[in-house]
């Protein structure tokens, strides 16, 4: 029978669960206190919060959650890195300095990733450039299907101009003039 603490504790979880873009699974092995406030302090400059969870209270809120899937990496001592946006780069790069942290998994904007899905995830371009590159491609694809339209007419005026000329040269008997040179492009 659950206890008003162990209640609190669960309701902690789930707003954690609830509130938050990035959630990041990571074993904790025991370091000194100032690694861990050092860790702490790099983290929090990047808005991501270090959460100290123990099993017994995130096991029953996950297995009655759409989390479920995150069950199997609450084996051992763990703790939660926390953000409200995505901050997968600068998590990355701070885990990197503190060897007794190792990220196991992560959720993050509700799809669950194993540590290569979290360093691939870091990876992608942010939103804003992949959105600039999405415009550029489809405002690249007008102007192109424009030019192309425009070189056949052109083309065409020009063998048209040519023609007249000819014609009208065979009427006066006198030579053509030459046409200005075409380029096919």
């Amino acid at each position: 029978q659950d206890n008003g603490y162990v209640r609190l504790l669960r309701r902690q979880v789930e707003e954690v669960f609830r509130d938050n873009r990035m959630i990041a699974v990571c074993q904790y092995n025991s370091m000194p206190a100032e690694d861990v406030v050092m860790m702490r302090h790099y983290l929090r400059k990047h808005n991501i919060e270090v959460k100290f969870v123990l099993n017994e209270i995130a096991r029953p809120v996950l297995s009655q959650s759409k989390y479920k899937n995150l069950l199997p990496l609450f084996v051992a001592r763990n703790i939660l890195l926390v953000s409200r946006e995505a901050k997968v780069k600068e998590m990355l790069r701070v885990l990197k300095g503190v060897p007794q942290v190792n990220l196991l998994g992560a959720c993050i904007d509700n799809a669950i990733l194993s540590r290569q899905g979290v360093e691939n995830f870091a990876k992608l371009p942010s939103l804003e450039a992949a959105q600039g590159q999405t415009v550029g491609a489809i405002t690249l694809l007008p102007s192109q299907a424009s030019s192309l339209l425009q070189r056949g007419s052109a083309h065409l005026t020009a063998l048209l101009d040519q023609h007249i000329r000819q014609l009208q040269a065979g009427e006066t008997g006198s030579p053509a003039e030459p046409a200005p040179a075409q380029t096919s492009g």
